[in-house]
């Protein structure tokens, strides 16, 4: 998987690319995370638009994240739910727990 990090205003946005699985991605996911957590950058956008697959361990993964973020005061959201991605969240019944938006503009300025 890939992580592309982008600053928008006091946001930062993770636009994710490729699958979230355990052993591809959940490492990747959780390292840039923790890193901008460790460097005070508490408001989180993990962009979903170009992931066409969660594993269970990545479901956990995203899951873990948000914990981290909110245990510092932050707030990490979803944007660009794929149709896949939203129907794994409602069965779940995590899409109560993620704010999740289809657009980033919104998304950003809902901190």
């Amino acid at each position: 998987m890939k992580i592309v990090e982008r600053p928008v205003g006091d946001v930062v946005i993770l636009d994710l690319h490729g699958k979230i699985l355990i052993g591809e991605g959940d490492d990747a996911l959780r390292d840039a995370v923790t890193r901008l957590v460790d460097s005070g950058k508490t408001k989180i956008l993990l962009n979903l638009a170009d992931v066409p697959y969660v594993d269970s361990a990545g479901l956990g993964e995203i899951v873990r994240c948000y914990t981290t973020v909110s245990r510092k005061g932050g707030r990490l959201k979803l944007i660009n739910l794929t149709k896949k991605i939203q129907d794994l969240l409602s069965i779940t019944k995590l899409l109560t727990v993620f704010e999740t938006y289809d657009h980033e503009d919104e998304a950003v300025k809902s901190f």
